[in-house]
């Protein structure tokens, strides 16, 4: 019998333990800091609260509970500068940026320093937003610095900050209605040695392919395929015009929308499974071709929502050189259970195997819970 783990929500990871310990923390570096006030507003209705709303509460009850240190938000920032190293890595590391985003609008140019001291300790791509929404070029102006650091944390606040879409923030809509504002980041950052950095730099990038696909086409024509950072972030980025099959993106990864190939047998196994078991997708690909192929093959699941319509997740499956005549057999496993983002439900789930782009086989699979 498969026993089934119901996910802990995220926003546990900033529940009362950690309100506590921030606590704690601030009053034995100040002792002046009002430990019961920060808790009396920092836990009120705290189990409604999300986890983005509990990092706000958190700057709110910091706010509340500096009230009786002298120098005002100076103190703050040096408390919380000392408080950094002290905190972990968890999502309490974004309560001081935070806080900054908040309350430090007024002293841009200082702000703008302390996100960059914090953000090695936790990110603060959500804080630096608050800026850019209020002078998106002079913010863009010191993030085009950042992006040449030595600490790679800074370097990916650079692009990770400005992406247009980042989730879980708003929209950065000068950014969104042109991309060119933050394009001496992205240069800067193409090739970077950090793969940490360049996943921000294709976010960034597959962010703007939503809303402008050819700028994001023109800028991997520039950049080229010939240095493997740059390559890698290049493909990473046409991920989402992959998918749909756009024939601009496919050509500059070197891959044709419609390759030579016959595909055999394409299966999942087994065709029944109970929430957290393990499905296996398998199929056989033969190159009809008389030169070598570049395939980008992907698979696409229409998961059955509650009320029996399907939200489709495409997934990465393999890319790879398919040589004249070669015959290959692909294979891949893959859990079914639930996350905190995703909720499965009982019904048939179509399975979609895509190759550049195009729906060239399907199967599925029956869950129940």
């Amino acid at each position: 019998m498969t026993t089934i783990q119901t996910p802990t929500p995220l926003k546990q990871s900033m529940g009362e333990r950690q309100f506590h310990m921030l606590a704690t923390v601030l009053q034995s570096i100040e002792p002046a800091f009002d430990r019961p006030t920060f808790l009396t507003i920092a836990l009120d209705s705290l189990d409604s609260l999300t986890l983005m709303e509990r990092v706000r509460r958190a700057s709110v009850a910091i706010d509340a509970g500096a009230q009786a240190l002298s120098g005002g938000y100076d103190a703050v920032l040096a408390l919380l500068m000392e408080a950094a190293p002290m905190l972990g890595r968890g999502f309490v590391s974004l309560v001081a940026p935070d806080y900054i985003g908040q309350y430090g609008r007024h002293t841009f140019d200082r702000s703008m320093g302390a996100l960059k001291y914090f953000t090695p300790f936790g990110s603060s791509e959500f804080a630096v937003r608050e800026f850019l929404r209020d002078d998106v070029r002079r913010a863009l102006s010191i993030m085009q610095v950042w992006s040449q650091d030595t600490d790679a944390a800074v370097r990916r606040l650079a692009s990770e900050g400005s992406r247009p879409r980042l989730p879980w923030s708003f929209r950065l809509r000068e950014i969104e209605s042109d991309p060119s504002l933050a394009a001496w980041i992205l240069d800067n950052l193409r090739a970077d040695p950090s793969p940490y950095v360049r996943r921000s730099v294709a976010n960034h990038l597959n962010d703007v392919t939503k809303t402008h696909p050819s700028w994001v086409l023109e800028r991997a024509a520039q950049w080229g395929t010939d240095h493997p950072h740059a390559q890698w972030t290049i493909r990473h980025a046409l991920r989402t015009l992959v998918k749909q099959g756009d024939a601009r993106a496919l050509a500059v990864l070197g891959a044709e929308s419609t390759p030579g190939i016959t595909v055999g047998s394409f299966r999942v196994t087994p065709a029944n499974i109970v929430l957290g078991e393990t499905i296996t997708l398998a199929c056989e690909v033969s190159s009809t071709a008389g030169r070598a192929q570049r395939l980008v093959v992907d698979y696409r699941i229409a998961y059955v929502k509650q009320r029996g319509t399907t939200a489709p997740k495409v997934f990465k499956l393999k890319s790879l050189m398919l040589e004249p005549g070669q015959h290959i057999v692909l294979s891949h496993d893959q859990v079914i259970r639930d996350f905190t983002t995703r909720t499965h439900y009982t019904g048939r789930h179509v399975v979609e195997l895509i190759v550049n782009g195009g729906v060239v086989a399907q199967a599925a699979f029956d869950l129940t819970r």
